[in-house]
């Protein structure tokens, strides 16, 4: 497993993290408890040292596995846990005009982080990230939110700070990778959306902000493994992610995917994964993973091998812009 600095902390991090939202068995429907700590067990035995989870996976659920594995292996010092405080409001993603009161009022900053300490079991968060975001919200630190961030930091209870941005609004955070306040930002980077490129990446190798790249496999479309006959369980949130006519749209998108297979992936999930760790900027791309076969097939591409610039020119030509819930 190779590592890369998470930005400015100078921390290594693992190229291939751990997505953890899968675990908590909400949203994503069809995970296993026993199955899930045997695929975060098999990461560690890896070298997969980046974790990420959130309290609103599963209202803690995530956490508890992800802090059971850390514990019973004593591996406290050697894996970095990251989760997020979820807005009060509970509204993702985070809209426009919504005061910073009604979704991280300093309160409710400080309570989720102690929850998620005691969901974990640990010590200290090493990386506390807001589960949504507005670059307004730098405009509103009158009502502390951001002082609360700062003193959970004094306080040793969270080593270093984030954000996760809006889903597909890169340039919503560009203020706030200037601000100097956050450490690392969290972001939906993949073949299919690649816009980050165009300002975001640019913004946090300037100012040493680390990146999370998420959804690298784009919720399952750049896996190869949904047509349009797909079906999925009642309660999962991909049967809105993927309405209407979107599966049969991505099954005809990845056939031409698949023309590009070959000596430098061997398969569509790697190629993806390739895709998203060939720009330097990412420190680290967080896959959702359950089962302990996709962790030694997705932890297997961090091998120190880099796409041609001949191919990644050619996935640019796959950037795909639509209505994500049309």
């Amino acid at each position: 497993m190779q590592t890369r600095a998470l930005g400015r902390t100078g921390v290594p991090v693992s190229e291939i993290g751990f997505g953890a939202w899968g675990i908590g068995k909400t949203f994503w429907i069809g995970a296993d408890d026993a199955e899930s700590m045997r695929a975060l067990d098999r990461a560690i035995d890896l070298g997969v040292n980046f974790i990420d989870t959130a309290l609103g996976y599963g209202r803690g659920h995530s956490e508890s596995l992800v802090g059971q594995v850390i514990r019973e292996r004593g591996a406290e010092q050697g894996v970095f846990v990251a989760t997020k405080v979820p807005p009060k409001n509970l509204v993702w993603p985070a809209q426009r005009g919504v005061p910073v009161s009604q979704c991280f009022p300093p309160g409710h900053v400080t309570s989720c982080a102690e929850r998620s300490l005691g969901n974990l079991g640990l010590d200290r968060i090493d990386l506390l990230q807001l589960h949504t975001w507005q670059d307004e919200y730098l405009d509103q630190r009158e009502t502390g939110w951001a002082e609360a961030l700062l003193k959970l930091k004094e306080q040793g209870k969270v080593r270093f700070l984030g954000i996760s941005i809006n889903d597909h609004d890169p340039a919503s955070a560009l203020r706030a990778v200037a601000s100097g306040l956050f450490d690392s930002v969290q972001v939906i980077y993949n073949i299919f959306d690649q816009s980050p490129e165009e300002e975001l990446f640019a913004a946090c190798r300037e100012r040493g902000v680390g990146v999370i790249a998420r959804v690298p496999f784009d919720e399952g479309a750049l896996t190869g493994r949904i047509t349009a006959a797909t079906t999925f369980p009642a309660g999962d949130f991909r049967n809105e992610y993927f309405r209407g006519d979107r599966k049969r749209e991505v099954e005809e998108r990845v056939q031409k995917l698949n023309a590009l297979l070959g000596d430098e992936a061997a398969n569509l999930p790697e190629l993806a994964l390739r895709f998203c760790l060939a720009d330097e900027a990412v420190s680290t791309v967080i896959p959702g993973m359950r089962t302990v076969r996709n962790v030694e097939s997705n932890a297997a591409v961090s091998d120190g091998r880099r796409l041609s610039g001949a191919l990644r020119e050619r996935l640019r030509g796959h950037a795909w812009t639509r209505n994500y819930y049309k």
